[in-house]
């Protein structure tokens, strides 16, 4: 029997559409390999401000403040290659802090995973595995 697939949180989806033009604001996983170049590639996209301090927490900080003007979509195209370059704990903090902004923001973040069809299965083992096979629920108090 395999096992059940993990839910995924309200804010994060996936778009396998070859031909999909999805609205929202765009970045490329494959220019965002690595954490630094993600940071670039947000602070580009979303016009962030000079004081971004290129973390996990300033960009909690800055994605809160968005959220507070508006609604955001952000489409990451050829999502299976978001953050590949770094350690699997970099995705899995990526997604803590998207779910964080999500959970506490003033208005809605979305976060669409835009990639080929036939690289979703991978995407998603990526994101069960970068949360311990528990997407979109919190890690366990180890407490």
């Amino acid at each position: 029997m395999a096992a059940a697939q993990p839910h995924l949180p309200a804010w994060l989806a996936f778009d396998g559409a070859p031909d999909a033009e999805p609205g929202g604001t765009a970045i490329g996983g494959a220019s965002a390999r690595t954490r630094d170049d993600l940071f670039d590639a947000l602070t580009t996209a979303l016009a962030l401000p000079e004081h971004f301090g290129r973390n996990w927490d300033a960009l909690a900080d800055v994605l809160a403040d968005r959220l507070d003007a508006g609604p955001l979509t952000l489409v990451v195209r050829d999502a299976g290659d978001l953050l590949a370059d770094e350690p699997p704990a970099q995705f899995g903090t990526l997604l803590d802090v998207l779910g964080g902004v999500a959970a506490g923001g003033r208005h809605s973040l979305r976060v669409l995973l835009h990639d080929r069809a036939d690289r979703l299965p991978a995407l998603r083992h990526r994101i069960a595995a970068a949360l311990g096979g528990h997407v979109g629920v919190p890690p366990a108090d180890p407490r």
